[in-house]
């Protein structure tokens, strides 16, 4: 497994790649136009400097200087033009390339963006096989994945530079998007579009692993909680299921069944809290759980105040949610 990234010039999928390929392509043709510009401009420049003082005003160039002069420009008007249009032909076949139809048997995931966080929903036909997580996407590497995103609130726009280009989530307009997988690793995406107060802390972990891998993560995401394994997290989850966090969140195999943040089921499993924010440790958990506005002030997470020996227990019963 690499260390986690973010760049559209490290490509992990087949359409970042085509994506990663035109980039380059160009950046060395317009640097060459830059280049070549940046030198007839010095050569011009140190021409005019080097003409005698008396010839520095002369009059208007004869016919054989104004004849070169509109060859040379109409040859860079022409050279302009063909440069542009092969630019286009590139991005017309890099986009066929990176939008083709895709395989009907493609993996479909439904990605929600809110305010400022990522639901994630891996679609079954079976309505029991279906799972829920948020922030955390793992896909299997060299199968098709669509994604189907939509927004709940206002306009998002879903980027993981290592897989695709940017997609925007639109109210009340859901889109798709697919990609294919084509080397292991953890990657970073994020919103791409400003979205309001904690818009550039709207961060999400990508992993892209073998098949076998990605079987057994999706298995044990689908299982319910795990029971307390001690008397101070049964202290935690009556606590949970009697306050107000039940009204926001749900672990499955509990009462807590509210979906207006994210699944909190298997919640430890996860390498960062706030949606990317901070890294999940209990101490985090706890000063979350505690005053979430310090921490990513606007979140529509609002301060849970618990005593002491209670926010322990509630934090070592959410770290047990593996």
């Amino acid at each position: 497994m690499i260390a986690a990234m973010q760049s559209a010039l490290e490509p992990a999928a087949r359409e970042a790649g085509e994506i990663a390929h035109l980039w380059w392509i160009y950046l060395w043709v317009l640097s060459g136009v830059f280049l070549i510009v940046a030198v007839c401009l010095f050569f011009a420049i140190c021409k005019q400097n080097l003409r005698p003082e008396g010839l520095a005003m002369s009059a208007a160039p004869g016919r054989q200087r104004y004849g070169r002069a509109l060859r040379i420009v109409a040859a860079a008007v022409v050279a302009t033009v063909l440069v542009l249009f092969a630019l286009l032909v590139l991005d017309f076949f890099t986009g066929n390339a990176i939008y083709a139809k895709p395989d009907p048997n493609a993996m479909a995931i439904k990605v929600t963006g809110h305010q400022w966080w990522w639901e994630i929903e891996y679609k079954n036909p079976q309505p029991s096989e279906i799972m829920t997580t948020a922030n955390e996407i793992h896909v299997p590497i060299g199968k098709t994945v669509k994604l189907e995103l939509q927004s709940t609130d206002v306009l998002h726009s879903f980027w993981v530079p290592s897989m695709h280009g940017r997609k925007d989530l639109v109210p009340g307009s859901p889109s798709t998007t697919w990609f294919v997988a084509n080397r292991g690793g953890e990657f970073r995406g994020q919103c791409a579009e400003y979205c309001g107060e904690q818009h550039a802390h709207m961060r999400l972990t990508f992993t892209a692993e073998t098949p076998a891998d990605f079987e057994r993560w999706l298995a044990a995401q689908k299982q319910s909680a795990p029971e307390p394994a001690n008397d101070r997290q049964q202290r935690g989850r009556a606590l949970f299921i009697s306050s107000q966090c039940m009204m926001c969140h749900t672990i499955q195999g509990t009462n807590a069944r509210a979906a207006l943040g994210p699944d909190l089921t298997h919640i430890a499993s996860r390498s960062l809290l706030a949606a990317g924010e901070i890294p999940n440790t209990p101490e985090n958990m706890a000063r979350w759980i505690d005053n979430p506005q310090k921490i990513k002030p606007g979140t529509r997470m609002p301060a849970n105040k618990f005593s002491s020996n209670d926010l322990n227990a509630l934090v070592e019963y959410l770290e047990s949610l593996k």
